[in-house]
């Protein structure tokens, strides 16, 4: 019986060992995963810093291509200025040679008629014949010059098509750079996209499933009665509270944020259309001030200045137009959008 004792002592020992390596090696397998998750965040760093680069190279490029593009239209211009001038002195010269020729036809019509009267017109005949000579060596000359020209015009124009093609290449190049532009800002539309979802969902996280709170479409709305009584832009202590939790998300999310991407933080400040009466003459200038006021409560907590916009908006973008409380209260609210400048 003794003995029996001594070996459930003995297996109630043994029971350490086996939770101390469970132990070790649920540590081992966190420290795993945190390795793992330092990884993918370098990686994925190092990936968005040679999109940036891309995109730099691509509009370096596109600025040369429009340089070599207008050069190229200059020398166009030129090319046709050129061959105008050409094909008018061609047709310049192909008259003068019409008009020799008619000249010399007419030349050797008087010399034929003055055949049955040598003895009278010799001497006119032989100074007619001097002048044939010289008209026909004018001929000739022309005909020179304007196979020259002609000579010239074709080589102008091969240049000319020339020129037309490489334009056309250079509109071809320009237009695959902006269609690879346009997708690089589209990637940098998803990623602020990506970001923007990410602050919202942290956001509705930490300030929990409030009916006076809500998203709608990409804008974060707060109705006005939690930040300001009634006709006033002085923030509330439970206001002053609520925007503690936007800052600390925003900064939170903020670093996340790379520093390429001029993302901002818009503050929309809106009334219902009521008119007011006190400390504002409008409400432009309430709306505006409520806005203001929330920036700077915002900047005072750590928020880059920067990064914070305000804009007030009246009456004049109402959710709600129906003439009742419940519309009037919907459309008195402050709005939070992540966007670009």
């Amino acid at each position: 019986m003794g003995l029996a004792r001594g070996r459930r002592q003995e297996a109630g020992f043994n029971y350490w060992p086996g939770f101390v390596d469970a132990l070790s090696t649920l540590i081992l397998g966190i420290v795993f995963l945190l390795s793992v998750f330092l990884v993918v965040q370098f990686f994925l760093s190092q990936e968005v810093t040679g999109k940036d680069k891309a995109l730099q190279e691509l509009n370096a490029r596109i600025a040369q291509l429009n340089d070599l593009l207008s050069l190229e239209k200059l020398g166009k211009l030129n090319l046709e200025e050129q061959l105008s001038q050409v094909r008018a002195g061609l047709t310049a010269a192909e008259g003068e040679r019409d008009r020799v020729k008619s000249l010399y036809d007419g030349l050797a019509g008087a010399g034929n008629d003055a055949a049955g009267r040598a003895g009278e017109l010799g001497k006119a005949l032989d100074s007619e014949k001097q002048i044939s000579a010289r008209a026909l060596a004018q001929v000739e000359v022309l005909n020179q010059q304007i196979a020259a020209l002609r000579r010239q015009l074709a080589a102008l124009e091969e240049a000319l098509d020339a020129s037309e093609k490489r334009d056309k290449e250079s509109q071809g190049r320009i237009a695959d750079l902006g269609q690879r532009l346009n997708v690089a800002l589209a990637q940098r539309v998803q990623e602020l996209s990506r970001y923007r979802s990410e602050f919202f969902g942290r956001l509705r996280a930490i300030l929990g499933d409030r009916p006076d709170i809500r998203i709608v479409g990409d804008r974060f709305v707060f109705q006005s009665e939690v930040f300001f009584d009634t006709g006033q832009a002085v923030l509330l202590p439970e206001g002053r509270a609520e925007l503690d939790k936007v800052a600390q998300a925003l900064i939170e999310i903020g670093k996340k944020i790379p520093e390429e991407i001029p993302w901002v933080i818009r503050v929309d400040g809106h009334t219902d259309k009521r008119p007011i009466f006190g400390a504002f003459k409008s409400n432009w200038e309430l709306s505006s001030a409520r806005a203001i006021a929330v920036v700077q409560y915002l900047i005072t907590l750590g928020v880059p200045a920067q990064r914070l916009l305000a804009a007030g908006f009246a009456e004049f973008q109402p959710l709600d137009t129906a003439n009742t409380e419940d519309a009037f209260k919907r459309n008195r609210r402050i709005e939070l959008k992540l966007t670009e400048r």
